[in-house]
């Protein structure tokens, strides 16, 4: 674990670094280095983002000429837009010498991104939203974070690497090494059977299960979504068995007892399937494909599952239950 006394800002020097994107990631990412110092400037396409940032005092200038201008070149965009951008904007104004930087590896270990082997290439990824990772070190603590080198052309990677996750104040709290694959794989395999897919699909479950033996849809709302917030905060706070130790003796015992026949030896082989789908490329490769077609999959989905009855009871009752 590295922490604040392993990381040195005066290794990024007078070099400019450029933020490509200005949403989430990239406002939140750009202000804090700026606020650590560093120069900071933004490439963006004109939009909301680029007024955003001009507003913020940002230098904002086109992607390519932002690229130019700048020693490191740090790519906040979404993902399905990274090799695109790249190819037209980025590859060709790239100096020897320069650094590219991500905060998650897809593009490098999924081969969207081919850089040439005469920059360095690393990873800060921040484990936070972007909203938390500016809140925190305004705060005056951090967003814990990864640092992955997948190139290090001038010997000198990962000390840049992590004097741009002590300028995020992501030293503060602590950072961990690991590579561009094992941060992919691993973020995909996270948001696919658990934190994402596995989560959403557990609520809508068991909700559609109460609802159809009979009880009150508002009532199964608050047993299956509502309360799960609660409870994977005593798991973050502390750890699993802190959580069991925080419920009653009747939670504890129906949960230690009943929850491994929900998710049970059937559900584990589901899940080494999709992580061989992740491993292999077939996911990233469907992905793409789907991004080329302009998502109709995706947002098929999207207008289904918005009318689910999930959805439609949660709205009613967030909005009964605001504060006034």
């Amino acid at each position: 674990m590295y922490y604040d006394k392993d990381a040195d800002l005066s290794v990024i020097g007078a070099r400019t670094i450029a933020v490509i994107g200005y949403g989430n990631q990239g406002s939140s990412q750009a202000q804090n280095m700026r606020d650590s110092g560093l120069e900071v400037i933004i490439g963006a396409k004109k939009g909301k983002g680029f007024d955003a940032a001009k507003e913020a005092g940002f230098e904002v200038l086109p992607i390519e000429q932002a690229a130019k201008k700048a020693e490191i070149v740090h790519i906040l965009i979404p993902d399905e837009v990274q090799g695109k951008i790249y190819k037209e904007s980025i590859a060709k104004n790239l100096d020897e010498g320069n650094a590219i930087m991500f905060s998650h590896g897809f593009n490098i270990r999924f081969k969207q991104i081919v850089p040439p082997e005469n920059v360095d290439v690393i990873m800060v990824a921040p484990k936070g939203p972007g909203i938390l990772v500016r809140q925190t070190y305004v705060d005056g603590f951090g967003t814990p974070a990864l640092i992955a080198i997948d190139q290090n052309y001038s010997g000198k990677a990962k000390e840049t690497a992590l004097a741009i996750a002590k300028a995020l104040g992501a030293t503060r709290a602590g950072v961990l090494e690991t590579s561009f694959a094992e941060e992919t794989e691993t973020d995909l395999f996270g948001e696919q059977v658990d934190l994402c897919g596995g989560s959403t699909e557990l609520i809508k479950a068991s909700f559609t299960t109460l609802v159809e033996a009979g009880y009150k849809p508002e009532i199964a709302y608050f047993e299956t979504l509502h309360e799960l917030k609660l409870i994977t905060d005593l798991v973050q706070t502390g750890g699993i068995e802190y959580m069991w130790k925080m419920v009653s003796n009747t939670a504890e015992y129906g949960g230690r007892t009943r929850g491994k026949r929900i998710v049970d030896e059937h559900v584990k082989k589901n899940m080494k399937e999709i992580l061989k789908e992740i491993q292999s490329g077939k996911f990233a490769k469907e992905w793409m494909d789907e991004c080329e077609k302009g998502m109709p999959n995706l947002n098929k989905m999207r207008e289904e599952e918005s009318k689910i009855p999930v959805e439609k009871i949660g709205a009613d009752l967030r909005k009964m239950f605001a504060r006034k």
